[in-house]
């Protein structure tokens, strides 16, 4: 509990946080057989050289729920963030051995909801594979936590994440107004079978893989927010 109290602390005051030992390699062996034989023809999945990707994984592939939700990763929750916090957004990510690609720095500024409505302060919209996504309003923004499950050793050689401490406390932060002369930049390297927790509004990027290794991430957000009630959370999964 101690150790955890610290994590809470440092996501509370730098943004984020890595946790190692969340999931024995037989446990990613088992979700990782469940991801390979899946059905990929669906509408959320999308697979190309550059990356393999699920969308809403956790309805796609409930059997996996029981593993990613082990007492380990219960105890991180209940502790660092209580007990009213609900999954809202679950996605899988592939970044293959050959993959090129690179993700400038950004904030993670939607939700996923179930339709497009008329609402203030929602917007602008997105859809993307019949999922809607909506900017709310930044109070439900600065409520949300991510924790990225990590499939694979991740280092700065195939993708790990790049942040910029304490972003998460400045609204919303344009890329092009950092200032490089004030900003602490922070690899986040996490060993195979940890997590990463991270607020969306840290700024924070990834790197081109060099090193022909995957970089195989189970992303999941949740809130402790309820929508007006003409909308709802398009995944919520208590």
């Amino acid at each position: 509990m101690e150790k955890l109290e610290k994590h809470k602390i440092q996501i509370l005051e730098f943004g984020f946080t890595t946790i190692d030992f969340i999931y024995t390699n037989k446990e990613i062996d088992t979700i990782l057989r469940s991801i390979e034989e899946a059905d990929t023809s669906k509408e959320t999945f999308r697979k190309s050289s550059d990356l393999f990707a699920i969308r809403q994984f956790l309805k796609e592939l409930p059997e996996t729920k029981e593993l990613i939700f082990n007492e380990r990763l219960k105890d991180v929750i209940n502790s660092i963030f209580g007990s009213k916090y609900f999954v809202v957004k679950s996605i899988y990510f592939d970044k293959p051995e050959a993959s090129n690609w690179y993700v400038a720095y950004h904030q993670d500024l939607t939700i996923s909801v179930d339709k497009k409505i008329i609402l203030e302060n929602f917007g602008p919209w997105t859809t993307k594979q019949n999922q809607f996504a909506v900017q709310p309003p930044i109070e439900i923004l600065e409520n949300i936590f991510t924790i990225r499950i990590h499939l694979d050793e991740t280092t700065s050689e195939n993708g790990a994440l790049k942040v910029i401490e304490k972003s998460h406390s400045r609204g919303i932060y344009r890329p092009e107004t950092i200032d490089w002369n004030h900003e602490k930049e922070t690899l986040c390297n996490v060993k195979k079978g940890g997590i990463m927790i991270m607020k969306p509004l840290l700024l924070h990027s990834s790197g081109r893989t060099t090193n022909n290794k995957k970089r195989r991430v189970i992303h999941i957000e949740f809130s402790d927010t309820e929508l007006p009630e003409e909308l709802n959370w398009s995944e919520r999964l208590n």
